[in-house]
């Protein structure tokens, strides 16, 4: 494999004088830096080929020798949790110093807007002062700068940030409400590397490997050759004719941001998460599907897209496990009345549960916390404590803390009855309601909503529901001899109202596809 385009740059400089030979390392190795506990950590950089290079972090040091591209690397023995600030000491030609270490979780938080967006863009809403000064400075955030590129990336500029009542503001929210929430759970510094951008599609987040070499991706893979394939020859007949490569009128590659009918991939994978490859993790935070939404077939391809993804990621991290834990679409738009209309927006949530046959992925389901009139909901809080909870029960083994609200285990048709059984009881069922960011209250004697049922004629009417134990019956006088059930399948389901006792919402299913 070629070398990173940064490296080359790097390694372009290193004989314009005595200070290009110096050691360096990628813009995430810095000052006030979290890094990973409990694993064998890797540290690597550039310097002169062959140059000797000693690292030391706490009790762990190492080293190694630049190779003849200039680049060296180490991997540091395990080290426990350091709450208390360590120093990365990095010797060559010269010696760099990175101060106020700690040894914790680290997270990518990446995905489309509503993992980008900082918490500044809530400093209105009235909970927010509040939020501001519950920081810790055991949660940091390394911000990636926003760019884009055709190439992988060697290093991505960006700075570490202690969390605090002036500083937190440029945290992603999604992701400080995780990391405030998880470090209650555990004690645990937490450190996130934020790494999203508004209005990206999953194929910007995949590799040209994978999308060429992935057999479940062949159309991509054949939208993406077939473009390299044209490119190659556009350039090839634009050189013969004198054109320059930077000429404005040369043939743009199709990973660039120029040209309307470029296929849009691989170009943050290559700028904001190939630089961190072979980093130690603990896990990965998604925020991401609203942009492929558009139809019935791109949400088709949805599960296939996002269990690629991940298994990439998980290979470029050394760690076939590594912890996948991602957010359903909230409700959003008009809520409509008519139980036998399916929308994008629930095909798309259906595509993400399909999404959880990948091993060790996690589902937040975020029902109840959108807004039918906005596409980035203000409710940051309860998706990052519903992912926290996640990340407590699956990741950390705190089997008190309740992971997820019911989900569709199976169905039983009994007579005129659909009996719905369901996993993750968290204490039983309940008719709840949820306002704001107030904890879901028990509706005592309250009705379930947003259930739907339809027999053989597949004519859908609403249903009446009732909680029975540890199932949910379904029926309606309409529907004499029914043979599916739908719950809140639909963009926006106002009023969605099933949950466990923990108060968090029943994911949407339908029994009938």
């Amino acid at each position: 494999m070629k070398p990173p385009l940064n490296f080359l740059v790097l390694l372009g400089l290193l004989g314009a004088g005595s200070a290009a030979a110096d050691v360096a390392m990628p813009a995430f190795f810095a000052d006030h830096a979290v890094l990973q506990r409990d694993k064998p950590l890797p540290i690597w950089g550039t310097a002169a080929p062959g140059e000797a290079v000693e690292v030391s972090l706490g009790a762990q040091s190492a080293s190694a020798k630049a190779d003849a591209d200039g680049r060296w690397r180490v991997t540091l023995a395990a080290q426990p949790m350091s709450k208390e600030p360590l120093v990365l000491t990095v010797k060559g030609a010269n010696t760099l110093t990175k101060s106020d270490i700690l040894l914790g979780d680290v997270f990518i938080c990446s995905g489309q807007s509503n993992m980008s967006m900082p918490m500044s863009t809530y400093s209105k809403l009235p909970e927010y002062s509040g939020d501001v000064k519950t920081t810790s400075p055991l949660v940091r955030q390394f911000g990636a700068k926003d760019v884009s590129a055709i190439e992988e990336q060697a290093d991505i500029a960006g700075v570490w940030t202690v969390a605090g009542e002036k500083s937190v503001g440029g945290f992603t929210a999604v992701g400080y409400y995780f990391a405030r929430a998880l470090h209650a759970h555990t004690g645990v510094p937490i450190g996130l590397l934020r790494a999203a951008k508004g209005s990206t599609i999953i194929e910007m987040w995949l590799s040209e490997e994978t999308l060429l070499n992935d057999p479940t991706l062949k159309p991509l893979g054949e939208k993406l050759s077939a473009a390299l394939t044209a490119y190659e020859e556009a350039k090839k007949q634009a050189l013969a004719a004198g054109k320059q490569p930077d000429a404005a009128d040369f043939p743009p590659h199709p990973l660039s941001e120029a040209g309307a009918l470029r296929p849009r991939f691989s170009t943050r994978y290559n700028s904001m998460i190939a630089p961190f490859a072979g980093m130690a993790l603990r896990g990965i935070v998604w925020y991401q599907a609203e942009t492929n939404s558009l139809n019935p077939q791109i949400i088709a391809e949805y599960p296939a897209q996002q269990r690629a993804l991940v298994n990439s990621w998980r290979k470029l991290f050394n760690d076939e496990n590594l912890p996948f834990l991602y957010v359903q679409l909230p409700n959003y738009r008009e809520a409509l009345t008519d139980p036998g209309v399916v929308e994008n927006w629930a095909l798309m949530r259906e595509s993400q549960t399909k999404a959880l046959e990948v091993p060790n992925s996690h589902m937040a389901v975020t029902l109840g916390i959108g807004q039918a009139e906005d596409i980035h909901p203000s409710n940051k809080y309860d998706v990052g404590e519903r992912l926290a909870a996640l990340a407590a029960h699956h990741l950390y083994g705190k089997k008190e803390v309740v992971p997820s609200g019911p989900m569709f285990k199976a169905v039983n048709i009994k007579g005129s009855k659909a009996v719905i059984e369901f996993s993750e009881l968290g204490g039983g069922l309940m008719v709840g309601l949820k306002e704001g960011r107030k904890p879901v209250v028990a509706q005592t004697g309250g009705k379930l909503e947003r259930f739907a049922i339809a027999g053989e004629d597949k004519k859908w009417v609403w249903a009446d529901a009732l909680i029975e134990g540890d199932t949910v019956v379904v029926s309606s006088p309409q529907v004499p001899n029914p043979v599916a059930v739908r719950y809140a399948f639909s963009s926006n389901p106002a009023g969605a109202n099933l949950y466990n006792k923990a108060g968090l919402p029943a994911g949407p299913f339908r029994t009938d596809h």
